[in-house]
């Protein structure tokens, strides 16, 4: 049986003392509060700090197996014109490079405010081979400010859908894509991204090498009523769908990074 011995007096309590105790108590804790809310907007929900996996996607290009970020196929369930399922094999990977050796250079001089440190690309086929996608990643310099005006840029002046900002292409002799050159690319996206230090890209065209006099953004081939050839062809639904399902997949390797235990 427990007892309790009282040190001193209890002295009879005052209503204005109470009152003053209450509301320095309420003060504390909110001031708590706050710092422990603090901790956990700067904290991701695994725990990683939010500067710490920012700094770790940045290394994604060199430290990601490159079955994490291309993945040798891709699955787009619904991602086709119609919501018609879509799957594609990668058949191609190019060494990563700069943005000089990967980009138009008006497109290089655009990206210029993020900073570039690298470039990795990959081409993709649709099943039927006559359909050729490349996707890329450009890894930044640029920090969370940086990337959003980057952004905000890129949707104020509508800069995806300019052609002349249009990716290049990347060919892979002896293969479907041994044709996909500048002149035969169709459609593209190109999303920066505001998560990670990166922007995702994808451009497609026809595997039969034909040129394409007027290529269209994505998000004009997908539109209803359009009658252009790459809408008609599904290479607008083509570049969106391969470059959202390996922009899925870096965030993951991103995700997963963050969860790795530091050296």
């Amino acid at each position: 049986m427990e007892t309790t011995v009282r040190l001193r007096p209890v002295r009879a309590r005052r209503p204005v003392r109470t009152a003053v105790a209450l509301v320095c108590l309420v003060l504390g804790l909110g001031l708590t509060g706050g710092a422990a809310a603090g901790a956990l907007i700067a904290t991701r929900p695994d725990g990683a700090p939010a500067a710490d996996r920012w700094e770790q996607a940045r290394e994604l290009w060199h430290r990601a197996p490159v079955d994490t970020l291309f993945p040798a196929t891709l699955k787009g369930s619904g991602a086709g014109p119609g919501r018609a399922d879509r799957n594609w094999t990668r058949i191609a990977v190019a060494p990563a490079g700069t943005c000089a050796d990967a980009l138009d250079p008006l497109l290089t001089r655009t990206l210029r405010p993020v900073g570039c440190a690298r470039v990795v690309r990959a081409t993709y086929r649709d099943a039927t081979s006559s359909l050729v996608t490349t996707v890329g990643m450009v890894f930044t310099k640029g920090d969370r400010t940086r990337m959003t005006a980057l952004r905000d840029r890129f949707t104020d002046e509508r800069l995806d859908r300019r052609a002349d900002l249009m990716p290049k292409a990347l060919p892979a002799p002896g293969t479907a894509a041994a044709s996909f050159r500048d002149p035969q690319r169709a459609s593209w996206r190109v999303s920066v991204l505001t998560d990670a230090p990166v922007v995702v890209y994808a451009v497609s065209g026809f595997a039969d090498g034909r040129t394409v006099t007027t290529p269209q953004p994505a998000a004009e081939a997908m539109a209803p009523g359009q009658t252009t050839a790459p809408a008609q062809s599904g290479l607008g639904h083509e570049a969106k769908g391969v470059a959202d399902r390996v922009e899925r997949g870096l965030r993951k390797a991103a995700a997963a990074a963050g969860r790795e235990p530091q050296q």
